[in-house]
């Protein structure tokens, strides 16, 4: 079994003012095939903490520690993140033009495992997940995220997710933008991955409907760069009835 340990995690952006601190101190621990979901306001630092964790170099950690199975990866590269387990879908999928989506996966389906799939089963594999994510064939020759809808890209994140079998993924708002139909495919793509490879997902939303069909094992606030409260999928309900008031004095946006 997986575990990944990130204990008193401090981290500051880098603004034209200087640097500005963002985490103060967060305390978590993730085992394989588990669900963690981290709801909080805007400006709660939900999404630092994703970006921090996937070696983001506009973040700076200034102290604590993130241990993959007791492997520091504060010392790695991104691409050493990659292939050591980590996989973030993020909440603003950029395009990267000139690029097919089939030449993309297979490039990072080699890299992360350090050889390349076989071409036959390799176009199986990706068919099949494409169709279970109600994706189009023909995108496979698109260029990656270029034109694509917010559905869309969301679509493509999973799909990757599913390729490339990460230990342990970071979802970051995977439900943003999305319609009822798009978020249960999306959910049920999700929930396929974690199945098929026992990845544990650190999922952050700001709402409670992608926990109807990803259900969470524990549920943490995040509120001022902190965990504020951590409990199980009743607190989820707690925060859809009463909001986010009772932690940060006023009520959130």
């Amino acid at each position: 079994m997986s575990k990944l340990e990130i204990r008193d995690l401090h981290v500051s952006v880098n603004t034209d003012e200087g640097a500005k601190p963002i985490l103060h101190g967060v305390d978590l621990t993730i085992s394989s095939g588990e669900t963690h979901a981290i709801m909080g306001p805007n400006g709660s630092g939900k999404s630092t903490l994703a970006y921090s964790l996937a070696g983001h170099p506009k973040y700076e950690i200034t102290g604590g520690t993130v241990l993959l199975d007791g492997e520091d990866v504060l010392e790695m590269s991104v691409d050493e993140r990659a292939r050591a387990g980590l996989f973030l879908a993020m909440q603003y999928p950029v395009e990267v033009p000139g690029v097919s989506v089939s030449n993309f996966l297979r490039t990072a389906k080699t890299a992360v495992d350090g050889e390349a799939p076989k071409i036959r089963t390799w176009m199986k594999d990706l068919k099949g997940a494409m169709a279970d994510l109600k994706m189009d064939e023909a995108f496979v020759n698109r260029n990656v995220n270029e034109g694509f809808s917010g559905g869309e890209k969301k679509r493509h994140e999973i799909l990757q997710m599913e390729l490339l079998k990460p230990k342990f993924a970071i979802l970051d708002e995977t439900d943003s933008g999305l319609d009822v139909d798009a978020l249960r495919t999306v959910s049920e793509g999700i929930n396929h991955a974690k199945a098929t490879s026992e990845s544990g997902v650190l999922l952050i939303t700001h709402y409670t409907r992608i926990l109807r069909y990803v259900k969470p094992d524990f549920v943490h606030v995040f509120v001022d760069g902190r965990i504020a409260e951590e409990g199980g999928p009743e607190l989820a309900d707690k925060l859809e009835a009463e909001g986010y008031e009772s932690y940060v004095g006023t009520k959130a946006a």
